[in-house]
């Protein structure tokens, strides 16, 4: 068979292909870093407006709507410190001792309502009213009493042990903003005040489903490839601390049809949609394409570990949340963004990641390039000092490292290797979770 081609024309060559080979530095030029990602989702994510009345007890929990201030003093009286005696700061002795009679009782709730004279006290209870002729209390413990009276020494000053009239709250002073998350300490708060409704901002709804053929439930038996579906269950679990209403949709096969079903009722039904598994570069999924479809969606590459690939944007009126598939990575990725992005929706006016500075007790291994967010342990050491160290493993499939954990250590995306006893950041899963 004759050549079409000319013997005397030499072919074009094939320009050589390098196989890429990693290196000391991790950093992918089309990444963001953790601050750029958290500034654009700031960008898009709004508060909710509306808002429920609740009585007190209902009310733990949700954010505060509108600021709250006080009908009245507290405390509304003049009140005892303590169980001691009542009586004026005149009656002290300046040197030596002075005896006291006891005129009567005064407990908390039964005020005593007789006049107290000039070389009289009474007995008086904590949080029992102080008579308006009286100004100090002393305690019990530096009294003695014998019959109907009592003899005390020197040392003691006017308004000791005497909680004064709107010492803790004062009238139509404002106690609480809007954004306030009302914990135990807001309910009993409130209560003092008498307050016995607040207008709270509605129940965020969250809705939420993992994508993979390879997925299976819980208590079934797993065939050859498959593996259980963990990331629903932390993804409840971390929901659930914060409070919201949450509509779990299970597992979706990788079906253009079912995905796309699945997005569309998560969307209708939700403030707020998350994902996990089918975002990452070259999955073989209908996730991108349904998104593209549906909503308007920022598919980014974040310089973190763990966690690289994350999708954030719309779908119909709800924020979508796409987390990656590893475990360790949608933990990492929903306490970094999702958790701050849902506490805005939520009103609330604290949104970011409590952390603080301590040393670590040991080499910590990293490669400049990415924030990296390793599991910790942060423990006492013998000096009883309060120290960090590494759980060891910490690759994104490595699930029981993070049950192992009660902190992320933060290493900045430009540092090495930490050396041990350097300060770090460390985020406390108390302040998280």
């Amino acid at each position: 068979m004759k050549s079409d081609i000319p013997v005397n024309v030499s072919q074009p060559k094939l320009k050589s292909q390098t196989i890429p080979t990693p290196g000391c530095d991790d950093t992918d030029p089309n990444s963001l870093s953790v601050p750029q990602a958290l500034a654009r989702i700031n960008e898009l994510i709004q508060p909710l407006n509306e808002t429920i009345n609740l009585g007190l007890s209902d009310a733990l929990n949700h954010v505060l709507a509108s600021e709250v201030s006080s009908k009245i003093n507290v405390p509304p009286y003049r009140n005892s410190a303590m169980d001691g005696y009542a009586l004026n700061a005149i009656d002290i002795p300046q040197q030596g001792k002075a005896t006291l009679k006891l005129a009567g009782v005064a407990f908390a709730g039964t005020p005593y309502q007789g006049e107290v004279q000039k070389g009289e006290c009474i007995r008086i209870m904590t949080g029992a009213k102080v008579p308006d002729d009286l100004d100090t209390v002393i305690m019990q413990e530096h009294v003695i009493k014998e019959d109907d009276n009592i003899t005390i020494g020197t040392g003691h000053t006017q308004g000791q042990n005497v909680r004064h009239i709107g010492e803790d709250v004062k009238q139509d002073q404002t106690v609480l903003f809007a954004g306030k998350l009302i914990k135990a300490a807001e309910l009993g708060l409130l209560a003092s005040l008498g307050v016995a409704e607040v207008t709270v901002k509605r129940k965020l709804k969250v809705a939420f489903f993992s994508t993979g053929d390879e997925l299976r439930p819980v208590g079934e038996l797993l065939e050859e490839g498959q593996i259980y579906d963990s990331n629903r269950y932390s993804i409840y679990g971390m929901l659930k601390a914060l409070n919201v209403d949450i509509v779990d949709l299970g597992v979706i096969a990788d079906d253009r049809s079912a995905i796309e079903t699945a997005f569309q009722q998560a969307a209708q039904q939700a403030d707020a949609v998350i994902t996990s598994g089918g975002v990452s570069v070259g999955d073989a999924d209908y996730v991108k394409e349904t998104l593209d479809k549906l909503g308007t969606i920022n598919f980014w590459k974040i310089a973190m570990k763990p966690g690289k690939p994350l999708a954030f944007g719309k779908i119909d009126k709800a924020m979508f949340f796409g987390l990656p598939g590893n475990p360790v990575s949608v933990m990492a990725t929903f306490y970094q963004f999702v958790q701050p992005a849902l506490r805005r929706m939520m009103g609330q006016d604290q949104t970011t990641n409590v952390s603080v500075q301590i040393p670590c007790s040991e080499l910590l291994k990293k490669r400049p390039g990415r924030t990296d967010f390793q599991r910790g342990i942060m423990h006492y050491n013998d000096a009883g000092q309060l120290t960090v160290k590494s759980v060891g493993m910490q690759a994104s499939h490595i699930m029981s490292g993070m049950s192992l954990a009660n902190c992320f250590i933060v290493l900045p995306a430009e540092s090495g290797n930490i050396e041990a006893g350097t300060l770090v950041e460390v985020q406390p899963f108390e302040g998280l979770m």
